[in-house]
């Protein structure tokens, strides 16, 4: 029987008592493959790492090793929500790596958004293998593979979560969820006890507010997106637009403009609203905002986030312009 491939039998996972049934099935097949071994897994954040994660403590407990790097370029408050939920209410055995000068000092100056991905992704691997190999008696390699992924790449597994791990280290591999589908994951991750903000956590580029961050990334200006972005994010909560958007944030370009500021003038960088809806994320449509959430928005993160003196709006749909800017 192909292990990649979900069986026609297996009913969708929609209901509290069917994601119970099948984190039951995982919690046996887990320990079977495992027995007292220990098992390493790059903890992102995302969805699927943080459900994976939650399953295996379930099953193996502090056999697992969970890696979290931050570098630099996560949301506001993620790393912080990755180290409460995981080290402190589920006990996790939790590794915290705050990377983030040696990444942006590797990116300083750098402008191309494919090599901005390149040294993001290179490096993220470079400080997963140091941290790997200090550890002991590793023989399992975690990852949070899911269905669509196996489909995507047509039934040859890219390794999309740790990326190209070292020839020399050989682990036999964890993957959970592999025949789940992303709203399935969801559901099993509620399931766990996750906080719903997590759970129902955005889609989020492994490159972070890198590709956000337009152009060559500075420090301020990268300060400055991650607070209008939480801004953002904020004013959607509260109204519910963030269920009826899928994904939303800001983007702010290496450009400045004159603005005025207690009577004087003073130069700011643009913030840029990006609100797109999607299916399939190979062509998103544009929803109406209200305006007057669009005033909010502006007035808070105008007067709120050092630096920016202007909020537009993004009015693109998909094709003519892609979800990212970058």
């Amino acid at each position: 029987m192909d292990n990649n491939k979900r069986p026609d039998s297996m009913e969708r996972i929609t209901t509290p008592e069917l994601a119970d049934k099948f984190i039951a099935e995982q919690v046996a097949a887990v320990r079977e493959q495992v027995g007292d071994k220990k098992v390493l897994l790059a903890l992102s954040g995302g969805v699927d790492s943080s459900v994976v994660a939650a399953l295996l403590i379930k099953a193996i407990g502090k056999q697992l090793v969970c890696v979290h790097v931050n570098h630099g370029l996560m949301r506001k408050g993620e790393s912080e929500q990755v180290i409460e939920v995981f080290q402190n209410q589920l006990d996790a055995n939790l590794i915290y790596i705050d990377a983030t000068d040696r990444f942006l000092d590797l990116l300083a100056g750098v402008e191309e958004p494919e090599k901005k991905r390149k040294i993001i992704g290179g490096e993220f691997i470079k400080v997963f293998d140091e941290e790997a190999r200090k550890l002991e008696g590793i023989s399992f390699l975690a990852q949070g593979t899911i269905y669509p992924d196996i489909l995507e790449s047509d039934g040859v597994k890219a390794h999309h979560n740790v990326g190209g791990l070292p020839e020399d280290m050989q682990f036999e591999l964890v993957e959970p969820v592999k025949l789940l589908y992303k709203d399935e994951v969801r559901v099993v991750g509620k399931a766990l006890g996750l906080p719903a903000s997590m759970v129902d956590r955005q889609p989020f580029p492994g490159p972070g507010l890198g590709v956000r961050c337009l152009g060559a990334i500075t420090r301020d200006r990268l300060n400055a997106l991650r607070e209008a972005d939480a801004i953002l994010r904020e004013e959607f909560d509260k109204s519910g637009l963030n269920t009826k958007v899928w994904q939303y944030f800001i983007a702010v370009p290496d450009l400045k403009s004159v603005g005025v500021k207690d009577s004087k003038r003073y130069e700011g960088w643009p913030a840029i609203i990006r609100a797109v809806n999607t299916t399939d994320a190979m062509s998103a449509t544009i929803e109406e905002i209200p305006y007057d959430i669009l005033h909010k928005i502006t007035d808070r993160i105008t007067a709120e986030v050092n630096g920016i003196n202007r909020v537009l709006y993004d009015l693109t749909p998909k094709p003519v312009g892609t979800i990212e800017w970058e």
